[in-house]
């Protein structure tokens, strides 16, 4: 009995003692109307307006100009000598889940991230911190055709996973091309794909199948068969990117490997895609924007694997200059927070001007994924996700000062605790916030669940990078 009593009341310490979020951190009763005064307000799709007012009501941009006045109750905030900008949209991401591989098949199309959405997880909070205030959250690149992505917006402090979706943001999965998905499954288990051309035929093999599959639906709804054929949620995703309602977005580095996938894609009528990493695109720029395929790259990332090698940082310029629709992405639950620093590398290789160089982060981004008629610019009637800095986004000085989604604030530099964990076990591990020795780890663990060929491959100095 006396160590039943012990049990329970070492089980009541632990409880006791792990923090509970308060108001502070969920900012439950937070206000989404505020009027924000003298800033220069980089709008990125109609210039830049110096010393303007920005009105926000209800979690929308109301009002842009000079001399406005808050309406009733509406707070107001100085931000005289301070720059606005939309918030910063990171088009490649694997934060806020507790999952990245379904690596037990070349396609996982039936599998999706939003399933296992983790509103807990700080590092939304520390991409705040650097003023992002969207995350295309995707599925790592183990599988030819992976799983579904999530677009999320970042209000944490909600601890209801649905309240992190943005709501009908278009739907999206993620492909991968070259190594990844030729180690995982080739070398790994000894199917196709184990080759690049066994990648190809992986994804013309699941589209085929997908055509016929909905062909047989259509025949029944017509009344053309007595029966639908066997429920298939893989197969109802892949049908769907057919038919245009689920966005490609494609891991890959070579160049030869994004001509092969456009060239499939093409065969088959698909024309959403955006390439995600794109190191080669810079070869291939005008065949991009000829087909109107969307490149999401690294500004300066390459060498970390031999597929990688040849990479150069004008690429953003060259695609952008060629009329490819460009963002820069993190990969990364570190460089998120710096994405404002990659967008400035294009102004050093390539001589962006500032909005173009803003654009790659804002409402490139948000064209990418469907969701610009919401975010990515600073509009009358757009969601209030706005990025307040000290100085210029584009200066290696600029802090960010406050983030704000839906109107609401969800970063404040002077304001926040120290402490901004919304759960905390007395007994777990400090989590470091960057393992500079782990290259998959300060990559975003795009290979994370994939399996004994990742540890063989880490261990044999080969980073599967995503």
């Amino acid at each position: 009995m006396r160590t039943v009593f012990l049990l329970l009341f070492s089980f009541g310490l632990v409880w006791t003692s792990t923090a509970q979020p308060g108001p502070d951190r969920l900012r439950a009763d937070a206000p989404n109307s505020v009027l924000i005064q003298n800033a220069t307000v980089h709008t990125v799709t109609n210039g830049t307006l110096e010393t303007t007012d920005v009105l926000v009501q209800d979690g929308r941009i109301e009002s842009i100009g000079t001399d406005l006045a808050a309406p009733g109750g509406v707070d107001t905030y100085d931000a005289t000598g301070m720059h606005l900008m939309p918030g910063i949209i990171d088009a490649h991401s694997h934060i806020a889940i507790s999952d990245v591989n379904e690596a037990t098949s070349p396609v996982t199309s039936q599998v999706s991230v939003g399933d296992v959405l983790d509103p807990y997880d700080v590092r939304i909070y520390r991409a705040l911190a650097g003023g992002v205030t969207t995350s295309h959250v995707m599925h790592g690149s183990a599988n030819a055709i992976g799983g579904q992505n999530e677009t999320i917006k970042h209000r944490y402090g909600m601890t209801n996973p649905d309240a992190l979706r943005m709501d009908e943001a278009p739907r999206t999965i993620k492909f991968a091309l070259g190594e990844n998905p030729t180690r995982v499954h080739g070398e790994g288990s000894n199917i196709v794909p184990r080759t690049r051309m066994g990648v190809a035929s992986v994804i013309r093999e699941a589209f085929t199948e997908a055509q016929r599959y909905q062909a047989l639906k259509d025949a029944h709804e017509a009344g053309e068969r007595d029966a639908p054929p066997p429920h298939s949620e893989r197969l109802d995703v892949i049908a769907d990117i057919l038919s245009g309602e689920v966005m490609v977005h494609a891991h890959s580095y070579r160049a030869d490997e994004i001509l092969m996938l456009m060239d499939v894609l093409s065969d088959f009528d698909v024309d959403e895609i955006t390439f995600q990493h794109v190191n080669e695109g810079f070869k291939v720029a005008p065949e991009l924007a000829e087909f109107g395929a969307g490149a999401s790259i690294f500004s300066d990332w390459w060498a970390y694997k031999f597929e990688v090698y040849y990479s150069t940082a004008y690429n953003a310029a060259v695609l952008a200059r060629n009329g490819v629709n460009t963002s820069i992405n993190s990969d990364s639950p570190d460089l998120n927070r710096h994405l404002y620093h990659q967008a400035a590398k294009a102004q050093r290789y390539g001589e962006l001007d500032d909005e173009e160089a803003l654009a790659l982060i804002t409402i490139n981004a948000a064209e990418q994924l469907g969701i610009d008629d919401r975010v990515g610019s600073i509009e009358e009637g757009k969601d209030a996700d706005l990025a307040l800095f000290s100085e210029h986004p584009l200066s290696i000085y600029a802090v960010p000062q406050r983030t704000y989604v839906d109107g609401i604030v969800r970063f404040d530099r002077d304001d926040d605790p120290d402490d901004m964990r919304l759960q905390v076990d007395p007994e777990s591990v400090v989590e470091e916030t960057v393992v500079w020795h782990d290259t998959g780890t300060r990559h975003g663990a795009c290979m994370q669940q994939a399996g004994s060929t990742h540890l063989h491959a880490t261990e044999t100095g080969l980073h599967l990078h995503d």
